[in-house]
């Protein structure tokens, strides 16, 4: 088996004593392509940032890469695409290339020239992503789909090993999401890149991921997206608290 890139052992996070994450034990392998899935409120977000280090947990402890989360240092190695599709303010006076630059300020320094190597390396990731024609265009002129691709770039400069996504399809068309899922499908076969994809679409997330998470307070499954497949409506709807069928799309 393949050494997890994060380990969670006995976690808990309460919010104002609001139990929102109880005793959660997970390990998300390298290389997996993981769906993070479970209702509003059922604590995907809060699990997000114990991992990205935004929050500390009550209880239980995190390793990232093997090490504890308070000695782990190279914050590169994790990208992170955030609800960016339709919520940016398409007014916002920046080139796709100055928009994926700012993932190299933390190496780089705030208010420091970028030299050709530095350059190269945002070009590559634009290219990366299908969007070298797009590089000098204005961020607010491309479509929901071509911003994701752009955030996706932008995290890719720093080469990462696990990228996290957080509701990437939002606000993004049928047509434009399954080009987001061939790139993604890119990303994890061909740089080998792990990933762990949030998302309440759960049977396009069935369809692309091998594994999925269903986290609702507690952790209700953890396995082969095929096993989750095979929950009967009853299991699906104590998970949710509601009736729930998973839908797929690859008609």
């Amino acid at each position: 088996m393949k050494e997890p890139i994060i380990s969670m052992e006995n976690i808990s996070y309460a919010y104002d004593s609001k139990t929102v994450l109880d005793q959660i034990n997970l390990e998300i392998p390298q290389g997996s392509f993981m769906g993070l899935i479970g209702p509003n409120g059922g604590g995907k977000t809060t699990l997000i940032k114990l991992i990205l280090g935004l929050l500390k947990p009550d209880e239980g402890s995190i390793k990232l890469f093997g090490e504890q989360m308070d000695k782990f240092k190279d914050r590169n190695k994790i990208g992170f695409v955030s609800q960016k599709a339709n919520a940016f303010n398409r007014g916002f006076p920046a080139t796709v290339f100055e928009v994926v630059s700012t993932g190299l300020t933390a190496k780089v320094g705030y208010f420091k020239f970028f030299n050709q190597k530095h350059k190269a390396k945002i070009l590559q990731a634009i290219e990366q992503v299908d969007m070298l024609d797009y590089a000098y265009r204005n961020i607010g002129d491309l479509s929901g789909g071509q911003q994701q691709r752009i955030f996706i770039a932008r995290s890719l400069v720093n080469d990462p090993e696990l990228l996290i996504l957080d509701e990437p399809t939002v606000g993004i068309d049928s047509e434009n999401v399954k080009r987001f899922y061939d790139l993604l499908h890119q990303l994890h076969d061909k740089r080998n890149i792990s990933l762990l994809l949030v998302t309440h679409d759960t049977g396009t997330m069935t369809e692309h991921a091998t594994d999925i998470v269903c986290l609702n307070k507690t952790l209700h499954f953890h396995g082969k997206s095929e096993e989750f497949t095979s929950l009967s409506e009853y299991d699906l709807s104590n998970i949710y608290g509601h009736a729930l069928n998973i839908v797929t799309h690859n008609h």
